[in-house]
């Protein structure tokens, strides 16, 4: 989002109904409960539940949903990274069924070496987590996850093989994590779009001409169990209004919460 209330300025909320979504995952919230309740937590009848930095101003995910989950967990248990407000889940559990979605914020690595290397902690604790997660339970991650995972996933990727997002160790770990014979989840997107370029970016640098030029990147993703992937239909990424640096990713699913 870039801020909630900079996305709520742009038309976020006019256009969220017309969406008639069942679950909306959103990240870099970047305000308080104090900006946001009463004012941002319903829209629609979705009810919204918020992970915020503890830094003001900074970080903060939220997972708007229409039906109350059996359980809502807010951070994933690494200090660090649950103080900058980076994780939202809302279990769906049910007799036999035990389900996941998930909003989740990646840091960027690209204000400085400090950062990259935090970026490189979060990714180290975050693979055994959603690992574990994995075993119990199918679930859907959706998140700015702040990595280009292939060429065709960025315009510029000769110059861009040294710069944060598309470092080697960044791609070999979306490489590890979506691998069938390793993490075994899917790029919900790419398993519905396997060739897209130019249309597959969901983020633009606000320097130049970025956006008007198509000059972008993608990063973000739903990255689901193979199970839910499987129910997944359609994609589309909305472009026709900017409500932020980033473009909503829409996917529909097959399946009721």
């Amino acid at each position: 989002m870039n801020g909630i209330r900079s996305a709520a300025n742009k038309g976020f909320f006019d256009w969220l109904p017309q969406q008639q979504a069942d679950a909306v995952g959103v990240q870099e919230v970047k305000a308080q409960d104090e900006h946001v309740a009463g004012v941002f937590c319903s829209p629609d009848k979705l009810k919204g539940h918020f992970h915020y930095a503890q830094k003001k101003g900074y970080s903060g995910v939220g997972l708007y949903t229409r039906e109350e989950p059996s359980e809502l967990i807010t951070g994933f248990g690494v200090e660090e990274f649950d103080n900058e407000g980076r994780w939202i889940e809302k279990r769906f559990d049910k007799p036999g069924r035990r389900l996941s979605l998930i909003s989740c914020y990646f840091p960027s690595g690209s204000s400085g070496p400090e950062r990259q290397e935090a970026k490189f902690r979060f990714l180290a604790a975050m693979f055994p987590h959603l690992m574990a997660l994995k075993a119990e339970r199918e679930f859907i991650l959706v998140a700015d996850v702040n990595i280009a995972h292939k060429e065709a996933d960025l315009k510029n990727w000769k110059g861009n093989l040294k710069n944060s997002g598309f470092l080697p160790e960044e791609r070999a770990w979306m490489t590890q994590l979506t691998d069938a014979a390793q993490g075994g989840l899917v790029d919900v997107y790419r398993a519905l779009q396997p060739d897209t370029t130019d249309a597959c970016y969901t983020w633009w640098s606000n320097r130049g001409e970025a956006y008007a030029k198509n000059v972008g990147w993608r990063l973000d993703y739903h990255l689901a169990t193979p199970g839910l992937a499987a129910l997944a239909k359609r994609e589309s990424i909305y472009k026709a209004q900017k409500f932020s640096d980033h473009a909503p990713l829409t996917i529909d699913y097959d399946f009721k919460l």
